[in-house]
């Protein structure tokens, strides 16, 4: 999603930044393919018009037409610009002192609505939240058996009611996760194909009967353009509080992602991307904005390492990787955790040029893989200390994993350049697990290099360069 655009962006950037000045004439140019870009990936024209309007003015100041960075300049307005349209700050799920909250979904039929509900459910119950699932949607077919098989799948208990009633199943709802302690409810509403009367009066009816803190439209991503006039015609009735973004993963153009906040006013809260229970992630605009122009997400990258390293890794394993000594049988355990942070593709997609690695091909799913096949071809003294591999050594375990001595030279390599790149990982992984915010524009310490804006432990781009081939 969005892999078209970003990859125009990119392609415009890159010839600004061969110009060791930009003209009025350079910018007007580098705005009207900006347009382009834009209205080619589907986003609502009327957004299109104020984004550019407001970019080409702060562009065209003197500071930065003057200035020895120009090209830097420009980018850096176009990402601040990107990051207001989708939103500026995030935009948690709030809950009241009341027992039970109550979230109501709303949405087409189609939408994936009745998944976007149980990786709901899945995420607060991984938040010590006691979710109950009510399937309202009485309409369509095998709606409720659906809903009752996703939560039987992620240990979520589903209320169905009679089957008949809506309304009178989403209050009897509520009363049955008061009277089994539940603390969230998720209520399942019926879409149409289109938007009419008689879906609009149905949830306004189940608002006013269940009374929800939170009401959340669900969306497909891949609706386009048409999603906006959607999304306006159920905050007129129902008024929303924000947007479930499913579908991230599809091959659409994506822009009614990058215009429903701007027209309705309307956050999106999550977005969704591919079929697992643990799937659906937080939306932060600044992120997303960064992805679009190619910058990466290290910082959600480093998010999911923490995470897995808390759920997985013991104590002494975790001791030895802040001290990034580790050894070989670690580097399988890594491959695990990638595994669980979603594989090589979800880790290379997070490096800056990761998604353009993806789109072109360049990223071996089976390399880590590939590298365990040769570990376990070691004998438990050679994994536990890696400097035992001279020459004869490595001859008899590319013989024993089926491979050549070069693919061995190759791997160790690798495993040294883990051990550098972890060093510098390893400051914010520990931030992170401290609960420490990061304090943007702080300036590093004297005679330390410094890295990118929001990269970790003083990372430079060519550390992040290296990652990825690692990846690969």
């Amino acid at each position: 999603m969005l892999d078209n655009l970003s990859e125009r962006l990119q392609g415009i950037f890159s010839g600004l930044r061969g110009k060791g000045r930009l003209s009025e004439d350079d910018i007007n140019d580098a705005m009207r393919e900006i347009r382009l870009a834009l209205l080619e990936a589907d986003v609502n024209f009327k957004v299109v018009k104020g984004f550019i309007a407001r970019t080409k003015e702060r562009c065209l100041d003197a500071e930065v037409l003057d200035s020895l960075t120009p090209a830097q300049n420009v980018i850096k307005i176009v990402l601040d610009e990107l990051t207001e349209l989708l939103g500026r700050t995030d935009s948690k799920l709030e809950f009241s002192s009341r027992i039970p909250n109550v979230i109501m979904l709303v949405g087409l039929q189609g939408s994936g609505k009745t998944t976007a509900a149980a990786k709901l459910a899945y995420r607060l119950k991984q938040e010590n939240h006691s979710p109950l699932l009510v399937a309202c949607d009485v309409y369509r077919p095998a709606a409720a058996d659906q809903l009752e098989t996703l939560g039987s799948e992620i240990g979520v208990r589903v209320y169905r009611g009679d089957g008949q009633d809506p309304i009178k199943i989403a209050k009897e709802g509520v009363q049955d996760a008061i009277d089994s302690l539940r603390d969230v409810v998720i209520v399942d509403t019926a879409g149409r194909l289109h938007v009419d009367d008689e879906m609009m009066d149905e949830a306004e009816a189940i608002k006013r009967a269940v009374e929800p803190e939170q009401i959340l439209m669900v969306v497909d991503a891949m609706t386009g353009q048409d999603v906006v006039n959607v999304a306006a015609a159920f905050a007129e009735r129902v008024d929303f509080d924000g947007v479930i973004m499913s579908k991230m993963d599809g091959d659409a153009r994506g822009g009614g992602a990058l215009s429903i906040k701007q027209v309705t006013g309307k956050p999106i809260k999550f977005i969704s991307s591919g079929e697992k229970p643990d799937s659906l992630e937080e939306f932060h605009p600044d992120r997303m904005a960064k992805r679009i122009l190619g910058m990466g997400d290290v910082i959600s990258l480093i998010e999911s390492a923490v995470k897995v390293q808390q759920e997985e890794v013991e104590q002494e394993q975790t001791e030895r990787m802040m001290r990034a000594q580790l050894n070989l049988n670690d580097f399988i355990e890594m491959n695990r955790q990638i595994r669980k942070m979603g594989g090589v593709s979800k880790l290379v997609a997070a490096m800056p040029g990761g998604d353009k690695a993806m789109a072109k091909g360049q990223v071996d799913e089976g390399a880590l893989d590939h590298m365990e096949v040769i570990i376990n071809s070691m004998t438990k003294a050679e994994r536990e200390k890696p400097e035992l591999l001279n020459g004869s050594r490595r001859a008899r375990i590319a013989a024993g994993a089926g491979v050549s001595v070069s693919d061995v030279n190759q791997l160790i390599k690798k495993f040294s350049e883990t051990k550098k790149m972890l060093k510098k990982m390893m400051p914010a992984v520990e931030e992170m697990q401290a609960g420490n915010k990061r304090k943007k524009g702080k300036k590093g310490k004297k005679g330390r290099r410094r890295g990118l804006p929001g990269m970790p432990g003083g990372m430079s781009m060519a550390d992040l360069k290296k990652i990825q081939d690692m990846m690969q």
